[in-house]
């Protein structure tokens, strides 16, 4: 993932009430301080004297006490349990009716109907998620029982790795146990969405469809078969859960760069950065329940490439990613602004793939962040900027350029430049094979590369770098963003999403960013070389650590 993770109850200080009061008194009624002033000073001295031990004492207290519920709150897991304290709190929270958009004709619920569907495509959890709390607001409502899908298809491609389908369906199973003990059901189907969803409505009398935000051409065309498919008095209704301000909020158009798209985010966050009403027990049964899935089956039964196997180091679902979100808080969040572009340190949130699969909200994580920078004194500004602002750019240049991953997509100064030396001599020319095998003459490529097949991820600093010379040591920039999106998608578990795309696109194609001094080869792209990787970080220490093995 480039840029948001390529770059690399709040309790305040009191602020001095007592102050606040001797000057708002001093503005209305002089008199009544004047007339403490007549007390005699041996008078204020004995009640000074006999006060000072007693604040001494309570402010003592008052900080052992203080410390205490830290203490409490740092235990390991103190993350899960405050999130399930504030949801059984059962707060009444609104959600933005801008968050919607109805893709269908119609948008009330079919008379005589049994049940509301939510289609879980792009967010996968059951918490924190705006999507499954409109379909339920609307079940309730109409009295109906509440259903949930994911549609499982595997394409016959070589970016289907068990790597990702491991990840996705124990997520998947999480969410269908959690479901299960709030009386909803959940269905895996099995098939595109457009194939089997529409005659999953017809044959559940389902009455609405309501489902998640995601602007991939793929999700996108799914959307438009089930639009066509579905019988036309039933609604079909979208719900951005993935974006803290909805993509189509944030803005109506593509934006150039981060500075055009800023200030509009920012403008409109407040309306959008709140916190979240629970997924209740839904209080209506369905008389057909779902069929149970055999989880580990499904798995073993699946034709995915499995040499590109499951990480060590990111377990999947909601809780695995609330955890590491919780480790983020205390461990590295108060090193992230000084270290995130140093690899040997480890100062990332790492919680790319919890997010890409839907395992964790966005919003969530923004929210949890900033009370806990506040809470403890670090400045948080830099992440919510790669959190919030950078990764929703990815979203709206994918959602509003059809092109997000062709050179094609790039601005025409880019375009221009890339074929003005695309017949510049190569200091090194490496076919796809040699790439992805880790076999080049530089080490700090060869040790990223390395990282990213056996882990599944790489340093955001790294990224950059490591795309940028792909387009250095290829015959041509077409060839060098195709390569650089084959193993981005293929091997890094937060890959097949907005922000490796732009990500790719930003390296090589100059996508948000600006014309540099030309070069050769790379034109006006902005360049990246190895003498400046030795000027950030200890180069030498990382090569050590991901010396390539037998690829």
């Amino acid at each position: 993932m480039f840029f948001c993770f390529w770059r690399s109850s709040f309790i305040p200080f009191a602020p001095r009430p007592l102050l606040r009061l001797v000057a708002q008194g001093r503005q209305r009624s002089p008199s009544v301080f004047t007339s403490r002033t007549i007390m005699s000073g041996k008078k204020r001295n004995s009640n000074s004297a006999a006060a000072g031990p007693r604040a001494k004492q309570q402010k003592v207290a008052a900080m052992k006490e203080e410390k205490m519920e830290e203490k409490r709150e740092r235990a390991p897991g103190w993350l899960q349990d405050f999130l399930q304290q504030q949801r059984a709190e059962g707060k009444e929270i609104k959600l933005n009716k801008k968050r919607i958009r109805v893709i269908s004709d119609t948008e009330k619920i079919k008379q005589g109907s049994e049940g509301v569907l939510y289609w879980m495509s792009r967010d996968h959890r059951v918490q924190d998620n705006w999507a499954l709390i409109h379909a339920q607001r609307l079940a309730v409502k109409e009295n109906l029982p509440l259903h949930v899908c994911a549609c499982l298809n595997v394409p016959k491609s070589e970016l289907s790795t068990l790597r990702h389908y491991s990840f996705m369906l124990k997520g998947l199973e999480e969410v269908a146990e959690e479901c299960k003990r709030l009386n909803i059901q959940f269905h895996l189907l099995h098939g595109t969405a457009g194939e089997v969803l529409p005659g999953f409505v017809s044959d559940r009398s389902l009455g609405a469809v309501v489902t998640d935000f995601s602007p991939l051409r793929g999700p996108l065309q799914w959307l438009e078969d089930i639009k066509k498919k579905l019988p036309k008095d039933i609604p079909l209704i979208q719900v951005d859960a993935h974006n803290v301000v909805p993509c189509w909020v944030a803005s109506p158009k593509l934006e150039y760069a981060a500075r055009t798209i800023r200030g509009k985010i920012t403008k409109v966050l407040s309306d959008f950065l709140t916190d979240f009403p629970p997924v209740e027990k839904h209080p209506y049964t369905a008389t057909r329940t779902a069929k149970p899935v055999d989880w580990e089956q499904t798995l073993a039964s699946l034709e995915v490439d499995r040499i590109v196997g499951e990480t060590e180091w990111a377990k999947p679902g909601t809780k695995a990613g609330t955890a590491m979100l919780e480790s983020f808080i205390d461990l590295r969040l108060k090193i992230f602004d000084t270290k995130r572009n140093d690899p040997n340190t480890p100062a990332l949130s790492q919680l790319s793939p919890w997010i890409r699969f839907g395992h964790l909200s966005a919003q969530r994580v923004a929210l949890q962040v900033q009370h806990s920078g506040k809470k403890a004194g670090v400045t948080v500004s830099s992440y919510i900027e790669e959190l919030v602002v950078r990764r929703e750019l990815t979203d709206n240049f994918c959602f509003y350029n059809k092109k997000y991953d062709s050179v094609e997509g790039a601005y025409e100064w880019a375009q221009k430049t890339l074929r003005d030396h695309a017949k510049d001599k190569r200091p090194y020319i490496y076919t796809r094979e040699q790439l992805e095998k880790a076999k080049t003459h530089d080490k700090l490529w060869n040790a990223a590369q390395y990282q990213m097949v056996t882990e599944g991820k790489m340093h955001g600093f790294l990224r950059m770098y490591w795309a940028k010379k792909i387009l250095e040591w290829t015959s041509s920039p077409e060839e060098a963003l195709s390569i650089a999106l084959y193993l981005n998608d293929r091997y890094e578990l937060d890959g097949q999403d907005p922000n490796g795309f732009v990500g790719c696109m930003w390296s090589i194609c100059g996508v948000h960013d600006q014309g540099w001094a030309e070069r050769p080869i790379f034109g006006k792209i902005r360049y990246m070389n190895y003498k400046g990787c030795l000027r950030k970080f200890d180069v030498a220490r990382f090569e050590r650590t991901y010396s390539p093995k037998n690829l």
